[in-house]
């Protein structure tokens, strides 16, 4: 089976994340899509959260780099998924990368590029459904996205600790 690779970003600001509705996936997801050639996975990830939600990211560090210049680095997903792919032609899978990432001039996504909800922790906790706009009806979050944007407000939380230990 063919395999592409793909990135995807948990937007975090302060204790929420945020999903929008995939139209063809028809399920709330958060953004990301295929990495494009030339591209490393962070670009891809900063690159695809801007196109699909018109806000401008960074990617939150979960390991630190190690102390040397060259080769260069880049920033390791918390997880990667593989995902059968329900895009139409040829049958696929995904090897997504997930990154956690946040905000750098505001969190005001763009609403003109689709139905989009910010998520708190409570909420993803209780597992309550979203209501899509333009139909209104409640569906529900898949699991794997519940739970990686629950990891996602955590690791952004546990990032922002030695910052504020740090401006006291």
């Amino acid at each position: 089976m063919r395999r592409h690779f793909t990135a995807t970003g948990f937007v975090v600001d302060a204790d929420r994340t945020l999903l929008h509705w995939h139209r063809r996936h028809q399920q709330w997801m958060p953004p990301g899509g295929h990495i494009e050639p030339d591209e490393d996975p962070v670009q891809a990830v900063l690159r695809e959260v801007r196109e699909e939600t018109g806000i401008a990211a960074e990617v939150i560090p979960i390991a630190s780099d190690l102390p040397f210049s060259s080769p260069g680095q880049v920033q390791p997903p918390y997880t990667i998924l593989i995902e059968d792919s329900a895009e139409p032609g040829e049958p696929h899978q995904h090897i997504d990368l997930i990154y956690f990432c946040h905000p750098v001039n505001g969190a005001n996504h763009d609403p003109a590029l689709g139905d989009f909800h910010w998520l708190d922790e409570e909420a993803l906790r209780s597992n309550q459904p979203l209501k899509l706009a333009s139909c209104g009806v409640d569906l529900p979050l898949a699991e794997d996205v519940r739970l990686l944007a629950i990891k996602a407000i955590e690791a952004a939380r546990e990032a922002a600790v030695p910052q504020r230990r740090g401006t006291r």
